[in-house]
């Protein structure tokens, strides 16, 4: 079992930022495309960004674009997500994942480890 730890969620006004990490011990990190879902109250689950192996190649929901950026590294085993001008509707339990085969998806259902979650709540 894969256990990914994510940090950095919170309380943060209209038009600030955050950055996300998520960190695991696995060695194996490097092997594993890795995304970032986000769930509000009320609302399914929702694809935010994603990222290949290598750090090379990323996706992101369209709200999200020019916003937010998904990086990774392999060294330190920890997959980022920051996050810049972030509007109330950004409010969510943050989750990353960890997809085993293939390439990069933003299907929830295509990762098979996921992280326990931080809230990210934008409010003035």
């Amino acid at each position: 079992q894969v256990q990914l730890v994510e940090a950095g969620g919170g309380l943060v006004q209209p038009r600030g930022s955050l950055r996300l990490s998520c960190a695991t011990s696995e060695r194996t990190f490097r092997s594993y495309v890795m995304g970032w879902f986000r769930q509000a109250p009320g609302k399914e689950r929702e694809f935010v960004a994603t990222i290949s192996r290598d750090g090379d190649t990323t996706s992101y929901l369209d709200s999200v674009k020019g916003r937010f950026t998904c990086s990774r590294d392999n060294v330190k085993n920890t997959v980022y997500l920051q996050m810049n001008s972030l509007k109330p509707e950004d409010t969510a339990v943050y989750y990353c994942a960890a997809k085993v085969l293939g390439g990069i998806s933003i299907r929830y259902s295509a990762y098979t480890y996921w992280g326990q979650g931080t809230q990210v709540t934008v409010s003035s």
